[in-house]
């Protein structure tokens, strides 16, 4: 192939980029990438399994098995596609003499660095950066003097302040107020409160005195309507936020929820108890959350089968359906209905890994701990949404276990940033801890 003329950026990734999100390699425009042979060996420990890991490590060479069909990487790669530059995979090389003492160990991290460190001095007219997620990685890359970055594809911008999520007014007019209230039909015109319309399941409190009053905008019928204290299966608000939460999860015609906040805020809890509320509406109750040890502490091999081995991680979800079981004698209706349903698996547990290719048709699905998830399990899951299914996303964007995500990059900010201002989407942002006082002091102070 002939030499390109423009005189574009190298870029060479980093195993957990590919990892991250196996399409990645389309998201450099028109910069030409390279791939150490370090990276591939250790993608080809990640081939074999049913999780998200290994599914990208798959996909991906897969996608390199097709674009280097009958094609020879030669000096400059093979081109990507259309717009977009082209892939090679460099051969490990050395490190330049005088950092082969400052970095010993034979590692991966090692070999891939040295490998960009080599394609930097080989191409002294063009800009090459190592792109990769582990920030040690990146430490040693600028200790020695190597262009690096992070993959920022999938980042979402800063979001906006919480203040803005609901909009607080004490200016409007009471009679107003008392319309939207105790009104016959409990809303109003959108334009008795604001001149631009608002976006779709805009939150608003009144503060009055007593409770204060919360609203919605209901873009299908362009009017913000009251919402109500509802109780759903023995479990009542605390407080407004927890209040939009459980209107948010009841609501037939918003399929999709997120619910974010600190520890003990009520996010799971309501999401389940607005589930059992409505249990004869869906099919089935399905409870998950990412596989992921706190610290990222291996807890070793589990015997068993698939419900033993997912115990240890569902078991927050457990806590929450007992605090919703003790809200009832153990002979009631409801406490007898939560054991049949737990029976027949109707409320039933499910390891992330297992969604995958199916069709989630009249569903109440509620993923736990999402800010671990990727956007691109995040998109996964979502996809797997059929008729009449109704999927509820929490978790608290400050506590990921992850190593290679942040609070701007995981799949539960990223569901919110992408989501927001669409009809079937509404998230809120819980802030007041009410597990007990306990929790709620740990929580701001530590």
């Amino acid at each position: 192939m002939a030499k390109k003329k423009k005189q574009s950026k190298i870029y060479v990734l980093d195993t957990n980029v590919i990892l991250h999100d196996h399409m990645a390699i389309n998201q450099f425009q028109d910069n030409d990438l390279v791939i150490p042979i370090a990276v591939v060996e250790e993608l080809d420990k990640f081939k074999k399994g049913n999780d998200t890991l290994s599914f990208n490590a798959r996909a991906f060479m897969r996608e390199i098995s097709i674009l280097t069909d009958n094609k020879e990487f030669g000096p400059y790669g093979v081109p990507l596609g259309k717009k977009l530059g082209n892939i090679k995979i460099e051969p490990n090389h050395p490190f330049p003499r005088e950092f082969r003492d400052l970095f010993a160990d034979d590692i991966q991290d090692h070999r891939i660095l040295s490998t960009a460190m080599w394609v930097r001095d080989n191409n002294p007219d063009r800009f090459v950066a190592l792109v990769t997620k582990d920030i040690n990685l990146r430490l040693k890359a600028k200790a020695a003097g190597m262009a690096v970055q992070d993959y920022l594809h999938d980042r979402v911008e800063e979001p906006e302040e919480p203040e803005k999520e609901v909009i607080v007014r004490d200016d409007v007019d009471p009679e107003l107020l008392q319309q939207l209230a105790y009104g016959p039909e409990n809303f109003l015109p959108w334009k008795a409160l604001q001149r631009r319309e608002p976006r779709p399941n805009q939150l608003y409190r009144f503060p009055i005195q007593g409770p204060d009053i919360c609203a919605r905008y209901d873009a299908s019928r362009g009017v913000v309507v009251l919402v109500k204290t509802h109780e759903a299966y023995g479990i009542r608000p605390r407080n407004e936020e927890q209040r939009f939460a459980l209107d948010a999860c009841l609501n037939p015609k918003i399929p999709l929820v997120s619910l974010t906040g600190g520890a003990g805020t009520g996010k799971t809890l309501l999401a389940l108890a607005a589930a059992l509320e409505q249990a004869q509406d869906y099919e089935q109750i399905i409870l998950t959350r990412p596989t992921v040890v706190l610290g990222g502490q291996d807890i070793g091999y589990l015997p068993g089968d698939q419900k033993s081995k997912m115990s240890p991680y569902v078991q927050p979800l457990m806590d929450n359906l007992d605090v919703i079981k003790r809200c009832f004698k153990p002979t009631s209706k409801q406490a007898l209905k939560i054991e049949a349903m737990l029976r027949e698996e109707k409320l039933y547990v499910s390891p992330l890994a297992y969604i995958r290719g199916r069709s989630l048709g009249k569903v109440f699905f509620i993923v736990d701990e999402a800010q671990n998830l990727t956007p691109h399990e995040v998109k996964t899951i979502i996809t797997r949404a059929g008729e009449g299914t109704k999927m509820v996303f929490t978790g608290d964007v400050m506590q990921i276990d992850q190593p290679y995500l942040d609070q701007w990059s995981n799949g539960l900010a990223h569901l919110g940033e992408k989501m927001l201002g669409q009809r079937i989407f509404q998230h809120v942002l819980l802030r007041k801890g009410e597990r007990s006082e306990l929790s709620d002091l740990a929580a701001q102070l530590l």
